[in-house]
């Protein structure tokens, strides 16, 4: 059991890494830089920053900390349900120098708040689960933030080391068995409501892949034609590779008789032993489509992320209950691109995946839905507001993704089309009559 001490601790130190990353973030660009729109997709950054700041204040300093509005005036200004991303620049945002000092303001009365509350009883604050949200919207900004400076033209201003070479296993893919799992989670401390609550669930046996897809196996689905073969295409996948033009990865561009991309302002040959990153839904079902794959649904990628044959258990993370380190993923934009497909085998799964956290959010072939037994907490605007529309399931986080905001249980999700986030994907398969167990 943790003390409340400790959970202070533990609170403050989220708290302190997910500033830090924002920091590095805003601070990497001059001013004229933090208010430009880079692209229409995504908000100006000082945006990104005091809305992170206003969320902060609404949740810590209003309701759980029953202090008095820092700035209640711009409230409406950082509703990210008021004003869609392309009109945000538009509007009388605060200066990057009065952003950040009002995120500073905030977050000194929320370490106050901090020392303070109790962290137990109401559910809100139950385990530090109100701070615990912020953290991890931060970092999910953050991760934003990361992607508009992908967007952005410019020299590098981003800079990390580069991930270790990897082997591969010597499987390709692993049968995961058919029977029931508990997905979800009912116990997870600081888990947002769409991962609640734990449920049994049915799956049929399957094989799915032991590492993600790379840019070597995509770039022989180019090779081949795919992109301008129909057969391997949904009806609303090929309509949309018409329409925009598809013919590679996003950020990717033929250099002669060969393909380089630019990575946060750097140009460099397409490295084929990575996971393929920046490609859309439907051109990850078109890819598995063509090598007589398919995509895993969502329940399947948890089962095979989580379960535990030998226990008949779901665990936290594919490695077990431990929080990650690094031995285990490369998240929190430790490194700037995904490691070599392959790495991290301390981080397998206990049937023989790997990487399935971190690198790239992985594509799913599932619908947006609430688990049994559901319940909006603490406000609807979280999820459900998104059940049931055209969005596409993602799941296990990328290498800009911090450990506070992944886990096994952990539900992302964003239209079919879209490409300028850290997206790859692996494949499955359904097992043969022959191969039957």
């Amino acid at each position: 059991m943790t003390s409340t001490e400790d959970l202070r601790g533990k609170v403050a130190d989220a708290l302190r890494r997910s500033r830090e990353r924002s920091t590095t973030l805003t601070e990497s660009v001059d001013d004229d830089e933090l208010v430009r729109q880079h692209s229409k997709l995504m908000s100006p950054l000082v945006w990104d920053l005091a809305h992170i700041g206003n969320q902060e204040e609404l949740w810590l300093v209003r309701d759980v900390g029953g202090r008095e509005p820092v700035r209640e005036d711009i409230d409406h200004l950082y509703d990210a349900f008021q004003h869609a991303r392309a009109d945000r620049p538009a509007l009388p945002l605060l200066s990057p120098a009065e952003t950040r000092g009002y995120v500073r303001e905030v977050r000194e009365k929320v370490l106050d708040v901090l020392e303070r509350v109790p962290l137990e009883g109401a559910r809100l604050v139950d385990q530090g689960f109100a701070f615990g949200m912020i953290v991890q919207h931060e970092q999910q900004h953050d991760e934003t933030m990361l992607a508009t400076h992908q967007l952005r033209v410019g020299a590098p201003v981003l800079h990390a080391p580069d991930p270790a070479p990897a082997t591969r296993p010597a499987r390709r893919e692993v049968l995961v068995p058919a029977g029931e799992f508990t997905m979800g989670t009912s116990t997870e401390p600081w888990a947002l409501d769409n991962e609640r609550p734990a449920f049994r669930r049915q799956v049929d046996a399957f094989f799915i892949d032991t590492v993600p897809v790379s840019n070597g196996d995509y770039l022989a689905f180019i090779d081949a034609g795919g992109y301008d073969d129909e057969r391997w295409w949904s009806a609303e996948g090929w309509t949309f590779r018409k329409q925009a033009n598809l013919v590679a990865p996003r950020f990717w561009k033929r250099d002669g008789d060969g393909w380089v991309r630019t990575r946060f302002g750097v140009v460099e040959r397409i490295p084929v032993d990575e996971p393929v990153v920046h490609v859309s839904f439907h051109e990850a079902a078109a890819y598995a489509k063509w090598a007589g794959r398919r995509l895993p649904t969502e329940a399947e990628w948890e089962k095979a992320a989580r379960f535990d044959p030998a226990t008949g258990r779901s665990r936290r993370y594919p490695w077990g209950d431990e929080d990650p380190g690094p031995e285990h993923a490369n998240l929190g934009q430790r490194h700037l691109r995904p490691a070599p497909v392959g790495s991290y085998p301390a981080g397998e799964s206990a049937l023989g995946v790997r990487q399935l956290i971190g690198d790239v959010w992985e594509w799913c072939d599932s619908g947006f839905e609430a688990y049994p037994g559901f319940a909006a907490f603490p406000y609807r605007e979280y999820s459900e507001v998104f059940f049931g529309g055209d969005y596409k399931m993602l799941r296990g986080g990328s290498f800009g993704t911090d450990k506070a905001a992944v886990r096994g249980t952990f539900r992302n999700w964003d239209h079919p089309i879209r490409r300028q986030i850290f997206a790859g994907f692996r494949c499955a398969r359904d097992v043969l009559p022959d191969e039957a167990r």
